[in-house]
């Protein structure tokens, strides 16, 4: 839909390249501009704005930046192949098999892409507040935590703080500094605290100066924090993970059984 300039100035305060890179960024991230598939020429797009051709230069530059589009001056620019992803929380909450890779690390390369997890830090602090709550910890209390970072094909998608109450880390692997064979919840099975429930609390912000830094974000959008919880028997919570990953790249999908 084609809002006139006016109006959507009187209400929308963004200068209007960036106004444009948003309609087209979310054609993009709905599918109907698909993997590979033209952009709008810029004729096009200066009519559809009321815009000039400056202007529209920078609203596509700001999708090139963003690694959602590709294309030289002069020539025709498409939307990139394979850049969003969806992501299926459900699938990574499941113990792997015995010996095997942790779930993320399986179901992404189901996708074609090569995954990689960097492990960042293990060391016993005291968590965020919204943590320290969802652990049940008191106040002052510490946890365990594991940081990360995931990557696709040699990019940063993901920064993954993962915390574990001291009682149940103390003296296992989450508290050594290497990769745990078969992930976490392979780990807390074995440990007699299978994961039972997983509860997500999602939310879009502005990012921090650490993840702008480290996820190489290309400019002021959002990013996408997760705050997952993870209940064993008797609703005992036995971790809670931060995960932060570009909102622009990226869409979750939940799949629900009706009760």
């Amino acid at each position: 839909m084609t809002v006139p300039r006016t109006d959507a100035a009187a209400f929308d305060r963004r200068a209007l390249h960036e106004r444009i890179a948003a309609d087209v960024r979310d054609e993009i991230m709905s599918g109907e501009l698909a993997p590979g598939a033209r952009l709008p020429s810029t004729s096009q797009l200066k009519a559809r704005f009321d815009a000039s051709s400056a202007t529209v230069q920078k609203a596509l530059q700001l999708l090139k930046d963003e690694g959602l589009a590709v294309g030289r001056a002069g020539s025709a620019v498409t939307v990139r192949e394979h850049r969003q992803r969806t992501l299926r929380p459900a699938a990574y909450m499941a113990p792997a098999e015995a010996g095997g890779s942790y779930r993320w690390l399986t179901e992404v390369a189901e996708g074609g892409t090569k995954p990689r997890s960097t492990l960042l830090e293990v060391a016993e602090v005291v968590p965020p507040t919204d943590v320290a709550g969802v652990l049940e910890l008191a106040d002052g209390g510490t946890a365990v935590v594991r940081r990360q970072l995931l990557s696709l094909d040699g990019e940063p998608v993901e920064l993954v703080a993962s915390y574990y109450p001291v009682g149940i880390a103390e003296g296992t692997a989450i508290t050594r500094r290497r990769r745990i064979c078969g992930g976490t919840p392979a780990l807390l099975s074995d440990l007699g605290f299978p994961p039972r429930l997983s509860v997500d609390r999602v939310s879009a912000r502005v990012p921090t100066q650490e993840q702008y830094t480290i996820l190489q974000l290309p400019g002021s959008l959002p990013v996408l924090r997760t705050l997952r919880v993870v209940y064993s028997d008797d609703e005992l919570p036995i971790e809670a993970t931060v995960m932060v990953k570009s909102g622009h790249l990226y869409e979750l999908q939940y799949e629900f059984t009706p009760v």
